[in-house]
């Protein structure tokens, strides 16, 4: 595992590189009245990939999550970018993030982070036959791509490095619909 970014500093900012606070004040069918605040996404969403190497086996990267200040293992994942389809958002994540292509992609559902005070949407991707094809990505440093029968998510799930709940929730739909399909 890779060694921890060195952190030189902190601040506290206000939102608005990729969220605004939006205040709402609402009034219920029952006539109550409440004020809610939620951060409100400047972006289109984003994808998460579920990437399969062959029928059984998954490709799921490392990488620093700053928000825990660790190496986290999960999914090829995202932000779409202006102009782009879900389906383009996947395919260059796939590229840019392991290295890889697929000639067959599937979205599956969307999932929301916090729907209690967050507007971020993130749509799921079921990638297969895979494809070398290598884009420059944004990330720091090189990611390592983690190999993962998808027959022992619950073994995944268990390690402490795999903890976000989209991934893990992206790889339960994946693998559900896989079986699914093959009955």
């Amino acid at each position: 595992m890779p060694k921890l970014p060195k952190v030189h500093a902190r601040h506290d900012l206000e939102p608005g590189k990729l969220f605004k606070v939006e205040r709402l004040e609402l009034e219920f069918s029952n006539g109550r009245k409440r004020t809610y605040e939620r951060l409100r996404s400047h972006g289109l969403g984003a994808v998460i990939v579920v990437a399969m190497r062959d029928d059984e086996t998954v490709l799921l990267v490392r990488e620093y999550a700053a928000g825990l200040h660790h190496y986290e293992l999960g999914l090829v994942k995202g932000r779409l970018e202006t102009g782009e389809s879900v389906l383009e958002g996947a395919q260059r994540e796939l590229r840019e993030e392991i290295g890889f292509g697929a000639h067959k992609l599937v979205e599956l559902t969307n999932l929301s982070l916090a729907p209690g005070y967050m507007t971020h949407i993130t749509h799921v991707v079921l990638a297969r036959q895979l494809y070398p094809a290598k884009l420059e990505g944004d990330e720091p440093e090189e990611l390592e791509i983690v190999p993962w029968p998808l027959a022992d998510l619950y073994k995944l799930v268990q390690q402490p490095d795999c903890t976000e709940g989209r991934s893990i929730a992206a790889l339960y739909i994946a693998r559900d619909y896989l079986q699914q399909e093959a009955s």
